[in-house]
């Protein structure tokens, strides 16, 4: 089965099991386990802030970003197609008590000037605006990689009305590779960042939530009340540790994967690539062969091959560390042979 759902299903490399089964350990809620010590001090120099928390997912690094920011019957402002708004279970809405103010981008670019527009006047008939929320790349922008002048006119919005931001960046390593920019060029423009080790950095389990050493204090009781306390988290933060050191640079495999991929299905007559492919993902618009995805996913599987709708005529196709090039390749022979 070639598996091109998302960079989720990757498994950890063998040199990953490996630390995992030799990490040290220790009680984690209590401070005490030195290798999430070690992760967390690595991932908050990596990302240019004064402290990390290891957590267990990207929605939960996303969702204790807003708990600490926010205060109930406060606003947030974001992209309508984030992943905040768009996959986490409305959770904002039910952990935070927070309202979402969405704006529509296009292909992910936020507008600085509607950013500005969408602040709240202070006025006792509308929420504050609290924070503002990013998304880097961009998932239903196609895996866009935002650059960071085009944040720098974001955060210069948030700065002049004293606004935090948070950035989910749980792709945020594609961008930078894809790019060629160092992380701290992108987070420099964010208060907050989140980024994900299990996705294209393969590691099984965890993301990190990265700030100054006064939020991550709050965010970590944050982490506690959700449930996220950890003990001894050690045998994850063996892989993050691999997953930081070993796995960014590889991710130019999977972006030079995803090009291969798109080229290939431009050649069918009745699909075309929808997105500029910047990094692991592609966005096919297959509206001329008269099904609707979900049917379209079914014809992949007699194939063997695995993928995810996007919309009723939009399909996402997503490169990652357990595809090589053969596989792609086959992949595209088995899709161009589809008769419709």
């Amino acid at each position: 089965m070639i598996d091109l759902r998302s960079d989720t299903i990757t498994r950890p490399t063998q040199k990953m099991r490996e630390a995992m089964f030799q990490a040290e350990v220790g009680d984690d809620v209590y401070g005490e386990d030195p290798t999430i010590n070690k992760l967390e001090m690595l991932a908050a120099k990596m990302l240019g802030k004064e402290a990390a928390l290891f957590v267990t997912s990207g929605t939960q690094g996303n969702q204790i970003a807003v708990l600490t920011h926010c205060r109930q019957g406060d606003e947030i402002i974001l992209d309508e197609d984030s992943h905040i708004v768009f996959y986490e279970g409305g959770a904002i809405s039910a952990f935070a008590g927070v309202q979402p103010r969405t704006i529509k981008t296009e292909g992910g670019f936020m507008d600085p000037l509607k950013l500005k527009e969408a602040i709240r006047a202070n006025d006792i008939h509308f929420p504050d605006t609290s924070l503002i929320c990013l998304e880097n790349t961009h998932n239903r922008g196609g895996g866009v990689a935002i650059p960071p002048s085009h944040m720098a006119e974001l955060y210069h919005v948030a700065k002049e009305h004293n606004i935090p931001i948070h950035l989910d960046g749980a792709r945020l390593f594609n961008s930078a590779v894809a790019l060629g920019e160092p992380l701290t060029a992108f987070t420099q423009y964010t208060t907050t960042v989140q980024v994900c080790l299990s996705k294209g950095l393969g590691a099984p389990v965890g993301s990190i939530l990265a700030g100054s050493k006064e939020f991550i204090d709050k965010a970590r009781k944050w982490r506690k009340r959700l449930g996220g306390g950890l003990r001894q988290a050690g045998v994850l933060g063996a892989a993050g540790i691999i997953a930081l050191n070993e796995m960014v640079e590889r991710l130019a495999e999977d972006h030079q994967n995803a090009k291969k991929l798109a080229t290939g299905l431009n050649k069918h007559p009745l699909l075309s690539v929808v997105n500029h492919v910047d990094t692991n993902i592609v966005l096919i618009d297959i509206s001329e062969t008269g099904m609707h995805s979900s049917q379209f996913i079914d014809k992949l599987k007699s194939q063997d091959i695995l993928a995810v709708p996007f919309g009723p005529t939009t399909v996402r196709f997503t490169t990652h560390y357990d595809l090589n090039m053969e596989q792609i390749e086959q992949a595209i022979d088995r899709i161009l042979s589809l008769k419709f």
